[in-house]
């Protein structure tokens, strides 16, 4: 089983790092910090690149706004060297649940367990 392992994680990306991204990493990338995820960012020594390692499922939804603009370049500093301000009406980071169960779904929509009737619309129906 640790051979099949050992190829599956060189083929796929979907169930965690690569088998390469692991090797890249540990020869190539200077650990800069972890979300409250778990997920933890690298970049190179001359800071050339910037990349995360997801802790679980790979989504780039799961990367906090502070952790994103470390990640594109918005600023030089990652957040652990020097934390973005945050104004009390900011809620908290969520991922993006589309395409999932817990997708929103408007009052009516077919996706809910009990729709809501709608009085303000009348099927058509050929005569």
């Amino acid at each position: 089983m640790g051979i099949l392992n050992t190829l599956l994680r060189a083929v796929t990306w979907w169930n965690g790092q690569t088998l390469n991204t692991q090797i890249w990493t540990a020869r190539h990338g200077v650990r800069v910090g972890e979300d409250n995820q778990g997920n933890v960012f690298y970049r190179t020594a001359d800071d050339s690149r910037r990349w995360v390692i997801f802790n679980g499922e790979i989504e780039a939804s799961r990367v906090d706004p502070d952790w994103h603009g470390w990640l594109h370049r918005t600023w030089d500093e990652p957040p652990t060297e020097r934390p973005l301000a945050h104004k009390p009406w900011e809620k908290p980071h969520h991922e993006n649940l589309t395409g999932t169960a817990m997708a929103y779904a408007p009052a009516g929509s077919i996706r809910k367990p009990h729709p809501v009737e709608r009085s303000d619309y009348e099927a058509w129906s050929p005569e």
